[in-house]
């Protein structure tokens, strides 16, 4: 492959990653809420959810791929492991691997899930949360397509759809936090 087609390949790669991991937040949203996607049964969102989280997985190692294999610019495994240790810009590549490496503290653990339990599970699956915007900061840091018309609506649709999933999330727990004390009062009346 050339340079240019790896650089093509990046880029690529790089927008089908934050459309995919968006998806993934908003659809673990939508699990986490019980949220029954239309024409498909609820255990279809988790495995919707899954399922789509393999393939972001796998696109973004194709654009670590293709970032380590393009002789252009000297970024090396290590510089995608370990962050801001790259001569690249290493604020940009370096988010870009804390990024990955909370990703891969999520993809890790929920392949373990039934090893190390729940609590565990959901404690580190909070990473994904802290994850997605990071990388997105990333993409806007080092995209070259970044100022592009393409590239800025895919990336306010993307935050578009998160903040409105966090949105709705935030709002149905603060409904939920209201009424727990309301139950638990009639509850505890209805024993006496």
């Amino acid at each position: 492959m050339t340079s240019e087609t790896l650089w093509y390949a990046n880029r690529a790669t790089g927008a089908v990653c934050l459309v995919l991991f968006t998806v993934v937040v908003v659809l673990g949203m939508a699990v986490r809420l019980r949220v029954k996607i239309p024409g498909l049964p609820r255990f279809g969102t988790i495995s919707l959810h899954r399922s789509l989280s393999l393939s972001a997985t796998a696109f973004l190692a194709l654009h670590i791929a293709f970032a380590t294999v393009d002789s252009y610019v000297d970024i090396t495994v290590l510089d995608a492991i370990v962050p801001f240790v790259s001569d690249y810009q290493p604020l940009w590549l370096g988010l870009g691997t804390v990024a990955l490496d909370l990703m891969l503290a999520v993809l890790i653990t929920s392949l373990l899930r039934n090893r190390i339990g729940h609590r565990t599970w959901r404690a580190t699956h909070w990473l994904a949360y802290a994850s997605w915007p990071v990388a997105l900061i990333h993409g806007i840091g080092i995209g070259t397509d970044t100022g592009t018309d393409w590239m800025t609506w895919l990336t306010f649709a993307c935050v578009a759809a998160v903040l409105a999933a966090a949105g709705t999330r935030l709002a149905l727990g603060v409904r939920a936090s209201r009424r727990t004390p309301a139950v638990l009062l009639r509850t505890a009346e209805g024993a006496r």
